[in-house]
This record gives C-alpha cells, structure tokens and sequence, in this order.
C-alpha cells in the first residue's frame, strides 16, 4: 500500500516537552518540573461564572470570532495595560489557545519560500507551525551575555529580501527574558526599514516581576505590522479551559478568522463566558499568582547560587534556564539521568532549539514544597557529577 502520510509532518520531530512528562507520568515518587503550566485552580469567581453557563443553557456555538462582550473586555484590557486601541469588530480574534493562533496567523501571512525569522532559544511550536505553513525559518541563537534578548544587529544580519515576519516571544519560554521598552524601540526602527511583520507571541506579559510588560504594538508605527498574541492559560490558570486571543489589523484577522471558520467553527464557549468574568475582575487573582512566582523564583535563584550552578536571571514567564555545560554533558543526557537517578523531570534546552543546547529548563510553576525537594536532589545530583 502506499504511503498516504505528508512528507512534512513526518519531518516534524514532537515536543521534546511531552517526551519527559510522558515518562514521568508513569514514574512512583517522581517530580516534574517540565511542563509550563499553573498549579493554581481557576480562581473560583471564573469557575462559576462557567458553571452558570452550563447551568443557563450557553452551549451553542458563538460567532466565529468571539463572543462580542469577550471581545469588547480583550479591547478593554489592551487598552488599559498597553494603551493599544484596537476596534473589537474586526481586530480581535478569539482562538483556541494562543497555539491556535500561532498557527492560523503564520498561515494566513507565509507564502511558500517566504523567511520567518525565529529567535531561539524558544517556545516549541514556532519553526514547526512556519514551517508547515510553507514558511522557511531563519534562526537568531539568541546569547546569554545579551541577556537572552534579540539585538538590533542579531535582526539586521537575519533579513533578506525574502523576510516577511520575524517573530518575537517575549517574556521568553523558557528562558525568562524580557524586552524593555528600550530594545522595542531600537529594533522596532529595523522592522519599519525593512518593511517586515511581526507576530509578538505576549501570553505571558502579566507575569513579569521586575519592570512592567511592553508590547511591541505600542511603539510608534508598529500596530499596524504587528499580530499581537495573547491568551488566558498563564495569568489565569486557565489552560485546559483553551482560549487565547488575537489582535492585528482588520485584513488579518478577516483572513484568520476565515482559517478558523474552517478547521474550528468558534472558541469554546463556556470558555468565552468565563474568560469574560476573568477579565473584568481577575486583575486581584493575577496579582497574587504573580508574586508566589515571585517568591518561587527568587527561591530557585538563590538555591543556584549555594550549589554554584550558573543561572541568568529571569524577569518574566515562571522559568529559570540553569547552565550545565560544566558537567559535559548534552542537556539531553543530563536530563535523562537527573530523571533516571533522582526522579526529577526538567526539559533540556535543546527542546526549544539547538541554541539551548548546555542548559536545561526547569518550571517554577509549582509549589514552594516541590520546589524544595526537586532542589534536594538535584543538588544530590551535581555533587556526585562533581566528585
């Protein structure tokens, strides 16, 4: 029989995420540190608002494009957050996660052979989702001496007659890095020379802890080039409830949202009505979640620096990105053994591209409790490396 299977997806390698949650999950006192997501509950004033849903009978579809009153609280919020105004009717999308989309905004702007710049190291789905989109990635290994942040000149060498988009993922996953207003505004003047897009992937802009989040859409001449992502998973703890949103020019989001009228028909709509009720008076919840990230993270920074294990500080996201590269080994084997040896899950910084190769990603989206444990052992762990 023929093989009836795209030549492309075979060529697309699965989550180096999943891999290690998948093994833990069947591990007896392990600990996973892999995956990015909330130990928090929904905060109960969102739940019920999708209990009376259900409970009022709010199950048929929605407009493809959202609930209007959701999309007239995501106008509301971007403007109070980041002072962008965008028109509810026709500039706000609301999709399936953030992932949704990623994917259906590569594939509404690439053309095949078109260049999508892609700093890494970052999150899993970029390069795959281009690339299925008949894009042609173009990778910035982005460097721990520039704080993990795109330069201007890393983004002046990576452009061709050929770029039409660079995507930007800030806060980081996994390395936590932020760009300030500062750098927005250096490459941002790139961006407009060269006549590029920009999809600012920003789902984890409310968790930043030392300076306030920055969209690159607020700057001067950029909404206009800009498809602004966002969501509710990480701010929320909503992120089995799948809803994100997107925010561009009317032209985008018109071709969008005809991708999703196809493949999704709408957003989930107990979701919608609660996400509504998240952002109207969420903002206490997404204050507190903040700062215990907070507390975990300087917890995880000052355990780094008593074992003397080399770590650039995050300001954004609830990742800490450890160097191993005294130890020897590819983060892939020194992952593997971590797991193997003292039950801890971390994901090696090659899952998010090969510029992460030496240093392993570790979530601090769990409690101080688990924390402390997965610390123990991993410092059992590296002592014994080192005698």
């Amino acid at each position: 029989m023929r093989n009836f299977l795209s030549d492309k997806i075979q060529e697309v390698k699965p989550s180096g995420i999943r891999k290690f949650f998948d093994i833990v999950s069947e591990m007896k006192d392990a600990i996973s540190l892999g995956v990015g997501e909330p130990d928090f509950d929904t905060p109960w004033h969102i739940r019920e608002e999708g209990i009376y849903a259900f409970e009022k009978g709010r199950t048929f579809y929605t407009s493809n494009s959202g609930l209007k009153p959701l999309r007239e609280e995501i106008s509301s919020y971007i403007k109070r957050s980041q002072n962008i105004e965008y028109n509810p009717n026709d500039e706000i999308l609301v999709t399936v996660g953030g992932s949704e989309a990623i994917d259906i905004g590569l594939r509404a702007i690439l053309n095949d052979g078109d260049e999508v710049i892609i700093p890494q190291p970052s999150y899993v789905s970029y390069a795959p989702c281009s690339y299925l989109a008949g894009g042609k990635n173009v990778i910035i290994d982005l460097k721990e001496e520039n704080h993990f942040k795109l330069t201007p000149q890393e983004l002046e060498n990576a452009i061709t007659d050929k770029t039409k988009v660079l995507i930007l993922p800030f806060p980081n996953n996994p390395t936590g890095a932020i760009m300030e207003r500062e750098d927005l505004e250096k490459i941002s003047k790139i961006i407009i020379d060269k006549d590029i897009f920009v999809m600012s992937d920003e789902i984890y802009s409310e968790l930043t802890y030392d300076k306030k989040h920055v969209s690159i859409a607020s700057i001067e001449g950029m909404k206009e080039r800009t498809l602004l992502i966002n969501g509710f998973s990480k701010a929320y703890a909503m992120t089995g409830w799948r809803l994100g949103y997107a925010c561009a020019p009317s032209a985008l989001i018109k071709q969008m949202t005809k991708i999703h009228q196809f493949a999704i028909m709408c957003a989930p709509t107990i979701s919608q009505y609660a996400a509504v009720e998240a952002l109207k008076n969420g903002d206490d919840d997404v204050k507190m979640m903040r700062q215990s990230y907070n507390q975990r993270r300087r917890f995880l920074l000052n355990k780094f620096r008593e074992m003397g294990l080399k770590c650039f500080e995050p300001h954004g996201a609830f990742y800490v990105f450890p160097c191993i590269k005294e130890f020897g080994m590819t983060s892939e084997e020194f992952a593997t053994r971590l797991l193997q040896e003292q039950k801890v899950a971390a994901v090696p910084g090659t899952a998010f591209g090969d510029s992460g190769e030496g240093y392993l990603r570790i979530s601090y989206a769990y409690s101080i409790e688990k924390l402390k444990t997965a610390m123990e052992r991993l410092e059992k762990f590296i002592n014994e490396l080192r005698k």
